[in-house]
Formats: C-alpha cells, structure tokens, sequence
C-alpha cells in the first residue's frame, strides 16, 4: 500500500440475492481518516461490512482495501491485516479459553487457540492486553469477562495481526452506560497512539461519535445518503432523512445527542 493510496475504496458497489441488498456505494477511505457508518436497521451496514471483508460477493463494483482488489487479491491473506470486532466474532470464543490465549488466536486467525503457545507470542499477547488495558484478564476464562472486558480482548486479539485497518461492529452493544463511556475513552484512547489502525465505527448511536472519527459515512436502503467531514454530514436533516423521523441533533461538549419527535414521521 502507498502513502497516499487510499484504505478502503469501493467503486459502484451493488449487491443483488433474492432481492437488492446494496443499490449503489461509492466510499473512499484516506489515511489518518476514521469513519464511522450510520443507518437505520436494513440500510446496508452489515451487508457492505462482510463484502468489505470478503465474506459477501459484490454482483457488480470493485471492492479495494489496503492496495488489494478483491478478485485480484487472495481475500484470506488481507483477512489477516483487517482487525475486526463484531458480535459474530463474539459468539464464536470458546467460553473456557483463556484472555490470553484468545488474544494469540488473532495472530492466527482462528477460533480457539490448541498450539503450544511460544514464547514470542506470549510476549507479545501481554504487550498488548496491556496496550488494551486488560492486563489482569490474562488468565480469566472468557465465561467470567464483562461485556466490556470481553471487547478490549476481542480489539487486543485483532490488534495481534498488526492490522491496518480495525472494524468496530456495533462495539458498544450490551454494554451499561458507564461501561460504555469507559470503552469510548478506551477507543479515544488507542486511536491516538503512534501507529495505530485506521478506524471504522459502526453504530446506531450517535452518541458514540467521539473526537477521534473525524469522517461520517450515512447510508439508507444500500446508498450513499451523505459522506464526508463530520461537522459537515452530522446533522439533524440528513440523520432525519436517514431514520425517517423528525430528529434534532446537539452537540455538547463535543459529544452528540439525538432527540426524536414522537409526533412527527417525515415523508421521505
């Protein structure tokens, strides 16, 4: 990947099953951007996220993520320099496997880690639930983690790849307010440092958009609603126009909040 080749750039991205999935994306990620994805419940996060990924054909466009093409490229080996945290990765730990063990497995990209553990990725492993501020979960079993704990051991077992690129699937869902401020700060935390991976947030909640993501991708039936600089694509009515309601977006401290009107439906 060159310096100034783009992270993620998706060209005409259409995605037709039995139905159409994805009508028409066109995203372009730069480096030293971090984005997060808005959209209402059938908007086409998910489906765009596991193309991106390599795990949903496109029917028509090109995918391309860290100078590779998909198509071109062999998706299983880029797999390995995309981190990704997602519920899907969440409900496939084994409840008896070890932090510690869970965050080596990220190296490998497998589920439940069996090999003799050496000691470079033990090393290792420890640097980084240190970075992701779990040290003491190195020997709890996965059964016993806190929602919140389990994530920073799922971002800690992502990070073990040294990927370039990490996805953030819904990261805050589950977890109680408190937990998810601490996340957030944790989040905030880990973009600042030197060599971090770009980030992409997915999220329903744009109380979630902290500092750190100075882009927003809004998307609405499979398109393009609005993208680009933050301050300028966050605001009540492009979210109203992307939840089909009369919204008004605050900003506070430089953190958002979303108030709905009960009594209004915009007719989109």
């Amino acid at each position: 990947m060159k310096p100034r080749e783009p992270v993620i750039e998706i060209r005409g991205l259409r995605i037709e099953r039995d139905a159409t999935i994805i009508r028409a994306i066109d995203w372009r990620v730069m480096p030293r951007e971090n984005w997060t994805i808005l959209g209402a419940n059938g908007s086409g996060k998910t489906s765009m996220l596991r193309a991106l990924t390599g795990y949903l054909p496109p029917t028509r466009g090109t995918i391309s993520v860290l100078g590779e093409t998909y198509g071109r490229s062999d998706w299983r080996e880029l797999r390995r320099s995309i981190g990704l945290v997602s519920s899907s990765v969440h409900e496939m730990m084994e409840e008896s496997e070890t932090a510690l063990k869970a965050v080596i497995s990220g190296r490998y990209a497998q589920i439940g880690y069996w090999g003799e553990i050496s000691d470079s990725d033990r090393a290792r492993a420890t640097t980084i639930l240190r970075r992701v501020e779990a040290t003491r979960l190195a020997n709890r079993m996965w059964l016993y983690l806190s929602q919140g704990e389990r994530q920073r051991v799922l971002i800690g077992r992502a990070l073990m790849a040294e990927p370039r690129l990490l996805i953030l699937d819904e990261p805050c869902a589950g977890l109680d307010p408190v937990a998810r401020e601490h996340f957030l700060q944790f989040i905030r935390r880990l973009a600042r440092r030197r060599g971090a991976p770009a980030l992409v947030l997915v999220t329903h909640h744009v109380e979630e958009i902290i500092d750190v993501f100075s882009h927003v991708l809004i998307l609405k039936v499979g398109q393009v609603l609005a993208a680009g600089e933050r301050d300028s694509v966050l605001t009540s009515a492009n979210l109203g126009r992307a939840f089909g309601a009369a919204v008004t977006l605050s900003r506070t401290g430089g953190r958002y909040s979303l108030r709905v009107s009960p009594a209004t439906r915009l007719v989109i």
